[in-house]
């Protein structure tokens, strides 16, 4: 017989027809009450059995993490906290658990940190809070796509391995099949990198914006949702060496259209996640309200979690240049005061998390979206604006900014003008040779276009409430980690 999903069930009517479900034991009481639970909730069902009419044997095997198929009919429950349960006709062994192996893993039935949980990642998704995270990520995916497919958007599958390097910072992952021990070495005593692979030094992307913008020349609009790799030692609860990214390319479009899209889409999944993700989010939600509890104040979330995504949805976002943001932050009383950790004194500052986020819970109590960065700070594709009245270079360059997190998306208008950014990226030190590709496109009807990226898992963790980015994907990979 097709067995049924618990999530369906739950929202069933009573019905004397006879089903099976097949899960894994949350709980076993008084040796009739199973608490089962397949994945497709945070909730799970009770199943009800007669204990006389089991072998001992088999009673003794219904222990919590065991995987069991029961089959019986529907009912309205009888007891509080569930609508309807499962009367019991039979139960099926599938996979068994002992207890005692059950009580060394985060599988028992008590409370266990994070960072525990981290440690038996292969596991953790079997408990609820990870569950309700991953349940959310899915959805969250689903909608990128959603958004993207609605709006007439192509998917562009953009390379994982690469020779060029998207960011300039050169924090990038090697690729190389030559023997470490003894790698071949050219006249000069460097490695002959001609003899590799790929003949010449290749690495896992940073990011497919290069090679999105060079599809977006050709199809209009396009998006890449991949993984991609950072080889930066930061070691934080923001930081992963793999990471899944967002980034859509749009020909024609410019800064104030690039800023319009990015707030339209993120309103849009937010909004996905609070329709379709309601039993998780309110878990979420109360598990942080009780995490909170044992914080000191200023420490604690600024807002409840349902509250903040609604704040998204609620308020337009305030676009303010960086030359204003930073006006406001030099004059603002943590700098006065030097609380700020890093102190604004000058124009050209590089805004950390803590200047990101007084604007927006403090000042502006609304979505910010800061544009017009300086040259200096940012990457070399951003398209160069003409000197202010001060003489300072700035580029059309974008970051949203959310409560509890800051940057949340990073975007530009590109430059499209061939000489200024050959010249651009030989200030930077950007060899031609590897890109001269993405030079060329800049030949042939060139245009004005932009784009943005949105780290996925940054999102996850503002939607799911999750303080650690690590908590929000299924392995994460940082310095010093590549367990599972």
């Amino acid at each position: 017989m097709q067995h049924q999903r618990i999530a369906a069930l739950l929202q069933a009517e009573p019905s004397m027809q006879e089903i099976t479900v097949k899960g894994w034991v949350r709980s076993f009481r008084n040796d009739r009450f199973i608490a089962l639970n397949d994945g497709s909730t945070i909730h799970n069902l009770q199943c009800v059995i007669e204990p006389d009419n089991y072998e001992r044997a088999l009673l003794d095997q219904i222990n919590v993490a065991a995987a069991v198929a029961v089959t019986g009919t529907l009912v309205e429950s009888a007891g509080s906290g569930q609508r309807v349960e499962l009367q019991a006709k039979t139960v099926k062994i599938l996979g068994k658990a002992d207890p005692e192996e059950v009580a060394k893993t985060i599988l028992s039935p008590k409370r266990h940190k994070l960072e525990t949980l981290r440690e038996q990642a292969h596991l953790r998704v079997r408990t609820n809070t990870f569950g309700a995270v991953m349940r959310v990520r899915a959805a969250l995916s689903f909608a990128v796509h959603k958004y993207f497919q609605e709006n007439g958007f192509y998917q562009a599958h953009t390379p994982i391995i690469t020779g060029s390097d998207a960011e300039g910072a050169g924090e990038m992952f090697r690729l190389s099949t030559l023997d470490p021990k003894n790698p071949p070495l050219d006249e000069d005593g460097n490695i002959d990198y001609k003899q590799d692979f790929f003949e010449k030094e290749s690495n896992l992307t940073v990011s497919g914006q290069l090679e999105a913008e060079t599809y977006a020349m050709g199809l209009g609009q396009v998006y890449t949702f991949g993984p991609t790799f950072r080889a930066e030692n930061s070691n934080t609860s923001r930081h992963l060496a793999e990471f899944w990214m967002i980034e859509p390319e749009v020909a024609f479009n410019d800064l104030d259209a690039n800023m319009d899209l990015s707030e339209d889409f993120i309103k849009y999944v937010v909004k996905y996640a609070l329709d379709n993700c309601k039993d998780d989010l309110d878990f979420l939600e109360n598990r942080l309200i009780q995490e909170d509890k044992s914080k000191p104040q200023a420490e604690r979330s600024p807002m409840e979690l349902r509250k903040k995504l609604e704040f998204i949805l609620k308020n337009n976002f305030k676009r303010v240049s960086y030359t204003e943001a930073i006006d406001i932050l030099k004059s603002s009383k943590p700098n006065k005061k030097k609380k700020f950790k890093y102190l604004i004194e000058e124009w050209g500052a590089d805004l950390q998390s803590e200047h990101e986020r007084y604007l927006v819970e403090k000042h502006f109590e609304c979505p910010v979206i800061l544009f017009d960065y300086p040259a200096n700070i940012k990457a070399f594709y951003m398209r160069l604006n003409d000197p202010d009245s001060e003489g300072r270079e700035t580029v059309r360059a974008m970051d949203i900014l959310f409560p509890g997190i800051g940057e949340i998306i990073g975007g530009s208008q590109r430059e499209e003008r061939y000489d200024v950014l050959k010249e651009k990226m030989d200030t930077m030190g950007i060899p031609e040779e590897e890109l001269w590709w993405y030079l060329e496109t800049r030949k042939f009807g060139s245009v004005t276009h932009s784009g943005f990226g949105l780290g996925f898992e940054r999102l996850v963790m503002f939607v799911t409430g999750m303080s650690n980015i690590r908590d929000v994907i299924p392995y994460p990979r940082t310095p010093g980690n590549a367990e599972f």
